[in-house]
């Protein structure tokens, strides 16, 4: 069955993906991005940069911006970021990945404007270009799906406006379960139509032998012309991917 989308895309990154080899220079960049909150963008995230680590790479994690912190000793501490730390074993500095910390459990732009903290564009750059410069491979993670807005006052920045400021290729995380085929569908075209490259998919919460997961597997490549690139199952704590398949993912901002 052929996709919907530009399935031509999909075939040369593919080729391309084969051609690389496990050799990569470094300062390359992944944007991991979800069908929307709580697909397990963090998660997927963290195994990806545990792979990494174990592959050799000095990798490093990024977040713009993180809602829904709680304080330790008087101190916002981001959460996501300090999980993939803890989870992955890297030794990136938690102050270096997440330049805008919010307390409360609202979109960013939301926190942002109640916090009286919005999110400055070049500080972000700034920060990112710092990790591309002592990093071989910067993971970056978004915030909920890709419509987010990170800030919506006088200045109005949505996730996509990060990505192509930081010229990242992404990877999209989606649920494996019901509803799968359609959230996928249609962040890909979103992403596609806005010129933003997309490298293939990972299915979060996958059950193998699952009749319907195994076919959201199948239909979600078919709607998108995407292959998808791994399933993780509920609990993994390794990446089940190809090294080179990871690292060819990865870009020179």
């Amino acid at each position: 069955m052929k996709g919907r989308f530009n399935t031509k895309t999909a075939e040369k990154q593919n080729t391309e993906r084969q051609n690389n080899t496990a050799c990569i220079p470094s300062g390359r960049s992944l944007f991991v991005t979800g069908t929307g909150t709580d697909v397990g963008k963090t998660y997927v995230t963290a195994l990806i940069v545990k792979k990494l680590r174990q592959l050799g790479r000095h990798a490093a994690y990024f977040k713009a911006a993180v809602s829904g912190n709680e304080r330790k000793d008087g101190l916002l501490i981001p959460g996501d970021a300090a999980f993939v730390k803890e989870f992955s074993g890297i030794s990136q500095p938690l102050e270096t990945m997440c330049p805008y910390v919010y307390e409360q459990a609202f979109s960013p732009h939301l926190a942002a404007r109640l916090e009286g903290n919005p999110l400055v564009l070049p500080n972000v750059k700034a920060q990112f270009s710092s990790l591309l410069s002592s990093f071989d491979c910067v993971t970056v993670e978004g915030a909920g799906g890709i419509l987010c807005p990170l800030r919506f006052d006088s200045q109005k920045i949505f996730l996509e406006d990060l990505i192509k400021a930081l010229n990242l290729p992404c990877i999209l995380v989606a649920d494996a379960g019901l509803g799968t085929i359609n959230a996928a569908g249609l962040t890909a075209f979103y992403l596609k139509q806005h010129k933003i490259p997309v490298k293939g998919i990972i299915l979060n919460r996958f059950h193998p032998g699952d009749v319907m997961e195994e076919d959201n597997r199948r239909m979600c490549e078919a709607v998108t012309g995407l292959p998808v690139l791994a399933c993780v199952k509920p609990g993994d704590t390794e990446l089940s991917i190809e090294p080179e398949v990871l690292l060819s993912l990865y870009e020179k901002s």
